[in-house]
């Protein structure tokens, strides 16, 4: 495929098609045989970036060798963009664990931004010319919950006190959420019509979205719809 190519890409693997159940099984298994062998190509790499395409570039190697699946780009959006999937990947490592997702909505931080997301999160270790990748944690979190966890919260609280429009918008305002008043009052509008799922991530303003998985990667599958593999 061409590097400005920005259709998805289609791969007829060897076996059934790729389940969210055999993702999480395969990014398991993927972390562990990964974390016991040396990767001498990042050797000296200390650029967090480099080190995320490695991995994920890696672990699609793996899938697609072993499954029939379409691999998103830069149209997509998202890395695995079959409807069942839906699915994108972030490499992360545990010193900072975070990334950056493109921005599309303000209220992708309230009802979440529309995909689910594994994370991969790795400390690596440099040690007498070899390199050592060891996954912490494998992180699976389902598009129901990357919402924003502070801002989820604070809305559900002020929605069961009996909060009106005004109260929202205050809430929304206060918070910095991007959006003029008119657009601020149309999310305010939703909130107060439809339920608002408890979020797990913490999700920064900026010109892209900025997502910290620190709580996730700790909530030690206590939370249905996050699904926590720690090592």
């Amino acid at each position: 495929m061409k590097p400005n190519d920005t259709s998805t890409t289609h791969i007829e693997g060897t076996n059934d098609d790729l389940s969210l159940s055999k993702l999480i099984e395969e990014a398991k298994n993927f972390c562990e045989i990964e974390s016991a062998v040396d990767h001498p190509e990042l050797l000296g790499v200390t650029d967090g970036k480099a080190v995320g395409t490695y991995v994920e570039h890696k672990f699609k190697r793996l899938l697609e060798s072993r499954y029939s699946l379409t691999l998103g780009n830069t149209a997509s959006g998202i890395d695995l963009p079959d409807e069942k999937i839906n699915t994108d990947i972030k490499v992360t490592s545990i010193h900072q664990p975070q990334s950056s997702c493109p921005y599309k909505d303000s209220k992708q931080k309230i009802f979440g931004l529309g995909y689910n997301i594994l994370v991969f999160v790795y400390d690596k270790q440099d040690i007498d010319e070899k390199c050592w990748l060891r996954f912490t944690h494998c992180t699976f979190i389902s598009k129901e919950k990357t919402s924003d966890y502070t801002l989820t919260r604070l809305i559900n609280e002020h929605k069961k006190v009996g909060a009106n429009i005004d109260d929202v918008l205050g809430l929304l305002s206060d918070k910095g959420l991007p959006g003029d008043e008119i657009t601020l009052r149309d999310i305010a509008e939703q909130i107060l019509q439809n339920d608002v799922e408890q979020g797990y991530l913490t999700i920064s303003n900026a010109l892209q979205w900025r997502l910290q998985y620190r709580r996730v990667i700790e909530l030690n599958n206590a939370v249905p719809g996050i699904e926590n593999h720690v090592w």
